[in-house]
């Protein structure tokens, strides 16, 4: 009811405002309170309150609590050029583990690739080589030709980076090679006697592990190390901290652990660090502790290794085994696992070397196909 004055309280005691000319920030604590089903039905009243419902504002606190919709814990938003609830249609099909899988590659030799994405191209390794191939936005289709190819190497590429101005790669033969993304220039860094098995790059420092039991720092400005860690094993992982605060050993911020057999690491803030590895368990690490301490675990049911991991930023964990190219989906805020699935049959066995993922599909590099899972499909929940 919305009156004037006394008066006009008097005069027109049934007078109702439509929910429509309530004032926004009105209207958006009573949505606040709605769910998506109930947000569904609300958008079909007329246009008006379609529209309005389609607001990201409206979306935004259910968003936070799906999967991967980009929205962060610290509430950033990794892919603001896409309408939320479009995000949180696509978010109940990662929670239910509806997809489409196809494969976009394939190749004769077994190869262990590795894969990067960045907005609407995906980078991918194969031999001494590194093509850029195009992803079409509307359909998610990979172009089957790469539009650009790194190359350089004299042996095979083991792992690689990407920043907004290089792209970086460790190969067999002990190189790291910089590309600039921009000109056709490549700078080369000697300093390991063997395989690079891992590397990161972020603000003009990288760092890179090797068979030879040593760790590296680098700069752009220089084509020899800064600094040598000795290390008692192979290196298989490295991580940059978001702060750049990089160091090697437990207690610092590169999280190597002696024995333990992290093959993937990837910091998801400044003090916790997600590994994966032959110990077949998923750990969060937080690092304010001293020294490091697990604070939380999730455990590959079928003790099968993990090859690979990334993070949603905020609830998802998507993960891949060494078996039959099994990809998890993981809820941190649960200890089973929410979907699994295979991706080579028997008896054809292949690890998952690498997964990425976006808002809508999931790409797996396998010994000899690359596969992706689209989760754009119809959604029942929302409208």
């Amino acid at each position: 009811m919305v009156c004037r004055d006394q008066t006009d309280m008097q005069r027109c005691p049934h007078r109702m405002l439509l929910l429509s000319q309530l004032p926004e920030d009105v209207l958006y604590h009573i949505l606040s309170y709605l769910d998506c089903t109930s947000l569904s039905r609300l958008s079909q009243v007329c246009k008006s309150i379609y529209r309005f419902v389609s607001r990201d504002e409206v979306w935004r606190k259910i968003a936070k609590e799906c999967l991967n919709t980009g929205i962060t814990r610290n509430g950033t938003d990794i892919y603001p050029d896409l309408q939320l609830k479009e995000r949180v249609k696509v978010a109940h099909n990662w929670l239910d583990g509806l997809c489409k899988r196809t494969i976009p590659l394939k190749w004769k030799t077994k190869l262990l690739p590795w894969l990067q994405l960045d907005g609407d191209m995906l980078y991918l390794s194969q031999a001494a080589d590194i093509g850029a191939f195009h992803l079409c936005r509307e359909s998610g289709r990979l172009q089957r030709h790469p539009s650009e190819i790194f190359s350089g190497h004299k042996g095979d590429v083991c792992r690689f980076v990407l920043t907004d101005s290089h792209l970086v790669s460790g190969g067999s033969e002990g190189r790291i090679l910089v590309h600039s993304r921009a000109r056709d220039t490549c700078l080369e860094l000697s300093g390991h006697n063997q395989e690079v098995n891992c590397l990161d790059a972020k603000g003009g420092l990288i760092v890179s592990g090797s068979r030879d039991r040593t760790a590296r720092m680098w700069t752009l400005t220089s084509s020899h190390p800064r600094d040598t860690f000795p290390m008692s094993d192979r290196v298989w992982s490295v991580a940059i901290s978001p702060t750049l605060r990089a160091q090697c050993v437990g207690n610092l911020g590169l999280g190597f652990r002696r024995g333990a057999g992290v093959l993937d690491m990837q910091f998801e803030s400044p003090s916790q660090l997600f590994t994966c590895g032959y110990d077949t368990f998923i750990r969060l690490w937080d690092l304010r502790l001293n020294p490091g301490k697990c604070v939380m675990e999730w455990e590959e049911p079928h003790d099968s290794a993990l090859y690979c991991l990334q993070t949603d930023g905020n609830h998802m964990i998507a993960s891949g085994s060494s078996y039959y190219g099994g990809v998890r989906l993981w809820d941190k805020r649960q200890a089973a696992c929410l979907q699994f699935f295979q991706l080579s049959s028997r008896p054809v066995s292949s690890p998952v070397y690498c997964l990425r993922f976006s808002s809508s599909h999931l790409h797996a590099a396998l010994a000899s196909s690359l596969h992706s899972l689209d989760f754009r499909q119809n959604n029942v929940y929302i409208r």
